[in-house]
């Protein structure tokens, strides 16, 4: 059975070992201080939230997220980051994380939650394609020095 809440104290060992592999899987290498700075925050929980999926009490699974305003309406919710142990895939853990952050935006009164995927990402893009719609928008960036 999956279950899913917030992050807590304890949770930082297992939760950074997930967060590094995600990382690895976008082909990134990022500080020490990053992950600190993000932990941080998802303790403080006022700009970015953060929730864990457990499998049988282990976590397995987790998302960050947050709100921001929407010129057209009212605020949505950005799931930022999604990623499940590769021992607990298929087991409907990213489903239960998503639905998880879905209920969290409705009780915030947000209008939408949306996420970014990478094209290639074939495994993730068939559960996305069953619970949400992809609305065709292609994403730019520029990467600033940091």
């Amino acid at each position: 059975m999956i279950s899913t809440d917030l992050l807590g104290p304890g949770d930082r060992d297992a939760w950074e070992r997930l967060f590094r592999a995600y990382i690895d899987f976008y082909g990134r290498s990022e500080p020490d201080a990053m992950y600190e700075r993000a932990w941080s925050a998802f303790q403080d929980g006022t700009r970015l939230h953060a929730r864990a999926a457990r499998l049988d009490g282990r976590v397995v699974g987790f998302t960050h997220f947050f709100v921001h305003p929407s010129t057209s309406g009212p605020d949505v919710c950005y799931l930022q980051d999604l990623f499940t142990d590769p021992e607990a895939r298929g087991k409907g853990v990213a489903r239960a994380l998503i639905a998880a952050v879905t209920e969290w935006a409705k009780e915030q009164g947000c209008d939408r939650v949306y996420w970014n995927t990478q094209e290639s990402n074939t495994t993730a893009r068939r559960l996305y394609d069953q619970v949400a719609r992809n609305t065709g928008f292609i994403r730019y960036q520029i990467d600033l020095p940091r």
